[in-house]
């Protein structure tokens, strides 16, 4: 059995795992992120030493009790502060709406956390590019189960590590099909891969700088570093912009109607540089879009 690793972090601040790890959840089914009956969080991930398994536990006093396995167990338990937002830092924010000002009170927990890692948040944000959500997450269950291997350690059934950037270059144009993958988000993930070590100096640059390396890739534009950069590094005002929901819930909680990227640019600009912590709070306090006009159709790449 895969030797096990472990830590004891005792934590300056409350920590709410449910909501801290959220947006590293892709769906209710992900392979990579799962929590069991006892209310521990398991996850998976690449790190530059191997794969890892690292479940986490909120115990008695705040005390926060990980556990890992894996060639990558040591790095996945260093990560754990940042994992849960020690780094963080929401010196100066200010709330200038009300709706924000709201959340934020309802979700004094919420901290953005940080991977530390760039290739594993990047493969669903490319598969997330332009196709519905429930495409998207049928796509990362089959990637990590047919690419991916299977968990180190004694976690759940049916967890699996994301695919490695060789693991991604080893696909074949037939297996792409069946997975659902089209043909600019497999040339995006192809040519990440094949710079998937340069890219995770993102995480160093951070910010701006950090998005823009990601942004040399070709099929990886402003949405999609956005959304890697608020899971690799927690990056505090990296917008989605470009997403199909984000400006309308943005905008009906902020003023009360849907607004485009413009709009939504506008309302947010005296949140630089926490922009996305705006998001963040809104979306975690609930607030959506009404639940009516056009859809994107669900589309089957697999039957083309």
């Amino acid at each position: 059995m895969t030797p096990e690793s472990a830590r004891v972090w005792e934590p300056t601040f409350p920590v709410d795992l449910a909501t801290g790890l959220a947006p590293l959840r892709r769906g209710r089914a992900d392979p990579c992120l799962r929590k069991d009956d006892a209310g521990r969080v398991w996850l998976t991930g690449n790190t530059a030493e191997g794969a890892a398994t690292l479940v986490l536990a909120c115990r008695t006093g705040g005390v926060v009790e990980a556990k890992a396995w894996g060639r990558g167990a040591r790095i996945m338990l260093d990560g754990v502060p940042a994992l849960l937002g020690a780094d963080d830092d929401d010196t100066g924010f200010v709330a200038h709406h009300d709706a924000v000002a709201w959340a934020r009170r309802r979700l004094p927990l919420l901290r953005l956390g940080a991977t530390g890692r760039v290739w594993d948040v990047l493969i669903p944000a490319v598969l997330e590019q332009k196709v519905t959500g429930h495409e998207a997450r049928r796509s990362w269950r089959e990637l990590c189960r047919w690419f991916g291997e299977p968990a180190p350690g004694p976690a759940p059934a049916g967890m699996r590590v994301p695919p490695t950037p060789a693991a991604i270059r080893s696909i074949v144009e037939w297996n792409w099909h069946k997975l659902g993958v089209d043909l600019a988000r497999r040339r995006a993930l192809l040519g990440a891969a094949a710079v998937a070590h340069r890219l995770e100096k993102a995480v160093e640059l951070r910010g701006a700088e950090g998005r823009a390396l990601l942004r040399k890739v070709p099929g990886i534009g402003v949405w999609t570093a956005a959304e890697i950069a608020q899971r690799a590094w927690g990056d505090p005002d990296a917008v989605s912009f470009g997403d199909f929901h984000i400006p309308a819930v943005v905008g009906h909680a902020l003023v009360g109607r849907a607004l485009d990227d413009e709009g939504m640019h506008a309302e947010l600009a005296p949140y630089a540089p926490q922009r996305q912590r705006v998001v963040r709070y809104l979306e975690a306090a609930g607030f959506s879009r009404p639940r009516f006009g056009p859809r994107h159709a669900v589309r089957d790449y697999r039957a083309i």
